[in-house]
């Protein structure tokens, strides 16, 4: 199975999880959520990430994190790799603690982050292991209201100043917004693509501007982000000519197979097939 194109670039915005191997737990004690967070602090520190929020449930964690260096990968497998080989000693256990690859989704700030940092400290309501947000320790909530102090590796100004300039109002507000989530419909059903989280502009601008021509772990198919439908692409009743050219760009640049090309246009295979031959000889 091929595995999908991570979107990668300065200053982006990512919703992060990771489970535990066959779903089993990665948290089994206070001592190991405080050991996760230690961790988390020196990696947001090493690769100048700045960290929104998280959440540490019992087989899973959540993180809201943005890379102005474009690292994401780096500090992942930095991170999950550390407190494997932590958990390993402490435990006297072998193997892997998670369950493959980390699963991201790229957020647009500007219309998500605040939906995306309230989804995340309402997971414990959500799972009904805590009534209250504030009743979870292991959440950026209690440090995001007040309650307790903020950790060295938490940026809270980042969302509060989205409420207000004025920071006892700006908590309140901010207090009052997760609230109102309690039981909203999840931001992730917006999702496009599988992994992007914004506007349809901002989904456009991830895949004009992402280079596929030298990724060799995946499938064409699979590696084109927010590439455009094949209905939007022969939308309208183009001339042979046009029709001709979009079926390269359907392929080479959108990574389309030639059948659900010949589908779409409601054309033999073999007709695509010849064109698309004939069009790249000309070229």
């Amino acid at each position: 199975m091929t595995r999908p194109l991570r979107i990668t670039y300065s200053g982006a915005l990512y919703h992060i999880t990771a489970r535990g191997n066959e779903k089993k737990d990665i948290f089994f004690s206070d001592s190991d959520r405080s050991r996760f967070l230690t961790t988390l602090g020196n990696v947001v520190r090493s690769y100048n990430w700045i960290c929104h929020g998280y959440c540490l449930m019992d087989n899973h964690y959540h993180l809201l994190i943005e890379t102005p260096e474009g690292n994401l990968s780096e500090g992942m497998r930095q991170l999950n790799g550390m407190y494997t080989q932590s958990m390993n000693k402490v435990r006297g256990r072998v193997g892997h603690l998670f369950q493959g690859r980390f699963k991201a989704f790229l957020v647009e700030q500007e219309t998500y982050l605040r939906e995306v940092a309230r989804y995340i400290v309402l997971n414990p309501v959500r799972a009904k292991i805590a009534r209250r947000p504030e009743d979870w320790r292991w959440s950026s909530y209690r440090a995001m209201v007040g309650i307790r102090a903020v950790p060295d590796f938490l940026t809270t100004q980042n969302i509060l100043r989205r409420f207000s300039s004025t920071k006892k109002i700006a908590i309140q507000r901010y207090r009052d917004f997760v609230y109102e989530g309690i039981g909203a419909r999840s931001p992730f059903h917006n999702v496009q693509h599988g992994t992007l989280l914004g506007s349809q502009q901002f989904v456009d601008a991830m895949w004009q501007a992402n280079d596929t021509s030298h990724l060799t772990e995946v499938s064409k198919e699979n590696r084109i982000i927010g590439r455009p439908s094949l209905k939007d692409l022969f939308s309208g009743k183009p001339s042979k000519k046009v029709r001709n050219h979009m079926i390269c760009v359907a392929r080479d640049q959108c990574g389309y197979p030639m059948i659900e090309i010949a589908k779409a246009l409601k054309i033999h295979y073999s007709s695509v097939t010849r064109i698309y031959k004939m069009s790249n000889n000309k070229t």
